[in-house]
């Protein structure tokens, strides 16, 4: 199976403290994460959960956290239940955010690696849904104290 990559490069105008709380604090993650609550320790090896309810319906993602850097680095697996996959680790893809500040700016490097096929059906339209980075940016540039 082929390992899909995809980056983003995100420039946030806030130091990497800031950035890290949002990306680790779950009130904070709600806030640009589609609603979700994270459910977590962050200790390396520890379960991580992502719980949403939508039109009545709960959905969950779920994975182990992978590595643990304050202020540097993040890494873990997650499971997005499908009908057409197993829970298996071959179906569990990767997201690391890579967090780098220079002069005030952070940088946040965004970085999934998928292994799954794609969905059966799937049409290579660009309906990406909202910019969850947006969201992100706006918490830590705006939102947060």
């Amino acid at each position: 199976m082929q390992m899909k990559t995809s980056d983003s490069l995100v420039r946030i105008f806030a130091p990497a403290s800031k950035v890290w709380k949002a990306l680790t604090v779950p009130e904070l993650v709600k806030q640009w994460q589609y609603g979700s609550d994270l459910l977590t320790t962050w200790e390396v090896g520890t379960p991580i959960i992502f719980r949403n309810e939508w039109n009545g319906q709960v959905f969950e993602q779920k994975g182990t956290v992978l590595e643990f850097l304050p202020e540097s680095r993040l890494k873990y697996s997650l499971f997005f239940p499908r009908p057409d996959l197993q829970d298996i680790p071959e179906h569990y893809f990767f997201m690391t955010y890579e967090l780098t500040e220079r002069d005030g700016s952070s940088s946040l490097l965004v970085r999934q690696e998928d292994p799954r096929p794609s969905p059966p059906n799937k049409s290579s339209g660009g309906d990406a849904g909202p910019d969850v980075f947006s969201y992100l940016k706006e918490l830590v540039e705006v939102k947060m104290p």
